[in-house]
This record gives C-alpha cells, structure tokens and sequence, in this order.
C-alpha cells in the first residue's frame, strides 16, 4: 500500500451530493482530502482527466461458488473479477456447498476474503440447507458475521416461514432478500413464457411467478414490518407493487440486473444457453417496465448477479443448463452503454445505483468517498469503447451473453483500501 493522488477526475459521489473536478489524496490507506488542485510532492499520481472517480462499486448479489464449486469461482478469482469491474464490495448470496446455514461457514468466507481483491459480505440461508422446512439460526449467523438472509434461488414458499422471518427482520434490523417465484406457476419452465418460448418449443415461465411471490412478500411486510429486499426484478407487475409498496411507506426496496436492461427473451433465438438465467430474460413490455422503475427510483439498486458455470455446463441443451450468467466484468461497460449513452439514465443516477443506495440497503459501511473513510475508489472511463472477451476474463467461468459486444464506458482502475486491485490508466 502507498500513498495515491488522483489528479484532475470528476468525483462523482452521490452520498455525499458531490459532483465537481478535484483531486483525490489516498494516505494509509484511507481518503485523506478531496480538493482542486492539491499540489503534493513524492507521492504516486494518477492522472485522471476526462476519468469518473467514484466510490467503489457495490454489487449487492453475487454467486462466488465457495466452498463447493471450486471449477466455476472461488472466493479470490471472484473477487479479482469484482476489482476489474469496478468493484470492491460485493455480497454474496448463500448456494455454496455446504450452503451459508452455520458460523462456521460464515466464518470460513471471512477467512478466505481477509486478503482478497473485494469486501465480501455473506448474506445466509433463511432456511435451514436452503431446504424451506425450518428457519435457520439467525442470530448466531449474525453474530458471525452474516448480513441479511435469503434462499438464493430457491423461493421460501410457506408463507407462515417467511412471515416469522420478515417478523425477526423487524427486530434485529436486518433485511431479507428473496428470490421471487410461485413454482406452482414456473416448475419445469426454461425461459420466459410467450411468443419465443412457443416458437422454440420450449416450456415457458409465466410473468405472474415473479409477481405473485412480490404480491404476497409485501403482504407480509404490511403484516410484520420487516424489511423486504426484491432480488433481480424483472416483470412490469412487480416492478408496479414495489411503486406502491414505496407510495405506502412500506421498508421494500429492489434491484434490477443489467441484462434485463440490455436483452429480451427475443435474444435467446441467438444466445441458446448463454441467454438462460432466472429469472428468465422478459418480454420488451417487461423490459421497459424495468427501465422506468429505474428512472421513477422504484428500483433502488443495480446488481449482476454474477452467477458464473463451466463452458461445460453451458454446452448441454438448453432444456438440462444451468441458469446464470457472469456479469462483474461487464456491468458497467452494459450499464453505460444502455442506460446513459442512451439518455436514458444520468450517469449520477447509475452510480448512486451501484454504490450509495446497494450499501445503504446492506447496512455496510461504503459507498462514498467521505475523508477518513477507507479508500474504496473506481476510477471509471465513461467513453472508452472495448469489446467484452470472455476468454480475457478474471473470473474462472466464461458464461456470458455480452462476448463480442462493443461496450462503451469501462472501469480503468480500482483501489481498494488504498490498494490498486486493477488497473490499466497510465501512471506518471
């Protein structure tokens, strides 16, 4: 670790309300002063004119596969995919093997992360083993560690459980991050349900699985008062019973995934299995449902959900793949390309998405660029086009729809705790 000035970028901190042209002094490892042309002798300088300086980047979901999966992630290849996306804080959702159900496994990530290239934060099992039969131990995860609770990708069904959970978020103030899905409505389903999915001949997973789970999880929030955190939305009916949990008052906050902004269910005609996710890739009303939701501010968050597989796992038919794709390495060349470049979001409003309100629904301790604090810091290039090489890829898996894309904006360098994690801007 040495001491870093960053010279001449635009700091860009929606936390703090800041957006101005200033230089950035990292000094043991923490933000000493943020000022206009600070003039500071025999200290490394990064000259970042033309360059966005942000705080580091949140994604609030990610998958990093350990213990487990050691083929498809590891705690530090998933964490050096984080830094050469911008990224150093991440969270990690629990379908680990074994699942994120005990201290001990709570323990053992922390351990793991200690010296990695991203905070990694563990959200843990709601239910025992993920198995939606009895809720884990929720205050000894906590103590150990843990931040929120979730099934990953498994919805919890009873209704009686998730009520006791929600009423327990109440009281600890933690939040509860469910994966929304009605399997009476999407078992047996491979991809969103309409006119692609009858012409590929493939079972279809209705909007209404996503929306009547958010229906009935904010039904319980109006019951408990627990706080509520909507993984991945991506269907226009959810996307409004968020709108009116918010108008009502109601502690619901969501995020939104870049692929459901940048693709449909039209796209898997071409994408096969790299188009395969859950939930599905949605119809172009959903998709628009979702981009509105971002600009009206009923979506808070912006989050990858990085779920990375072997080429291997990918290669199987479309019907027996895996769900998922890898996303830290592309978010925020997709994100700009389809949200600002387009007019359709400020570039302000995608990195308040991506760091202030990510780790406000947390409860962590980062995303901003306030002095004294850690220095967690992006340096972001909004205009650099490059082309997304999935073989180039930090991360251990390749499971992307975007390989070949031409994306414009891209993470130039990444400092975490005054630590360069990643970094291609020149140095002088």
């Amino acid at each position: 670790m040495t001491d870093l000035l960053i010279k001449n970028g635009r700091i860009l901190d929606p936390a703090n309300r800041r957006d101005e042209t200033a230089d950035l002094l990292i000094q043991n490892g923490r933000i000493a002063c943020i000022e206009p042309d600070l003039a500071i002798k025999g200290v490394e300088t990064i000259d970042a004119s033309g360059k966005i300086v942000s705080p580091g980047l949140v994604d609030m979901h990610v998958h990093l596969r350990d213990p487990g999966f050691p083929k498809k992630e590891t705690i530090q290849t998933g964490c050096r995919a984080a830094a050469a996306g911008g990224f150093t804080s991440v969270a990690c959702l629990p379908n680990t093997d074994p699942p994120i159900d005990s201290p001990e496994i709570v323990q053992y990530i922390a351990q793991r992360a200690k010296h990695a290239d991203a905070r990694v934060y563990p959200i843990a099992c709601a239910t025992e083993k993920m198995q939606g039969e009895k809720l884990a131990d929720t205050d000894a995860l906590l103590n150990a560690g843990a931040i929120g609770f979730s099934d990953d990708g498994l919805p919890i069904e009873s209704t009686a459980l998730m009520r006791e959970l929600l009423a327990r978020a109440e009281a600890r103030g933690f939040a509860v991050y469910p994966h929304a899905e009605v399997f009476a409505l999407t078992r047996g389903g491979h991809m969103h349900k309409g006119a692609v999915s009858c012409e590929l001949g493939l079972k279809g997973m209705p909007a209404e699985g996503e929306a009547g789970m958010v229906e009935r999880d904010i039904d319980l929030v109006r019951q408990t008062g627990g706080r509520l955190h909507i993984l991945h939305i991506s269907v226009k009916r959810a996307v409004k019973l968020v709108r009116r949990a918010k108008a009502e008052g109601l502690p619901v906050t969501c995020e939104a995934s870049p692929h459901h902004i940048a693709l449909t269910d039209e796209d898997v005609r071409i994408l096969g299995t790299a188009g395969k996710m859950s939930p599905p890739l949605r119809s172009k009303e959903d998709r628009d449902a979702v981009i509105q939701g971002l600009q009206d501010g009923s979506i808070d968050a912006l989050a990858t959900d990085h779920a990375p597989h072997t080429t291997q796992e990918k290669l199987r038919a479309f019907a027996d793949a895996p769900n998922g794709i890898v996303g830290l390495e592309t978010a925020v060349g997709v994100l700009l390309t389809h949200l600002v470049h387009t007019g359709l979001l400020s570039l302000s409003d995608v990195i308040a998405k991506l760091t202030a309100e990510p780790a406000h629904i947390l409860g962590i301790d980062g995303g901003n660029l306030s002095e004294g604090k850690p220095a967690d810091i992006a340096v972001i290039d909004p205009d650099l086009e490059w082309i997304a090489n999935a073989n180039l890829f930090k991360s251990k898996s390749r499971n992307t729809p975007f390989h070949g894309w031409t994306l414009k904006g891209r993470a130039v360098m990444t400092v975490l705790g005054g630590r360069v994690t990643y970094q291609t801007i020149g140095k002088r």
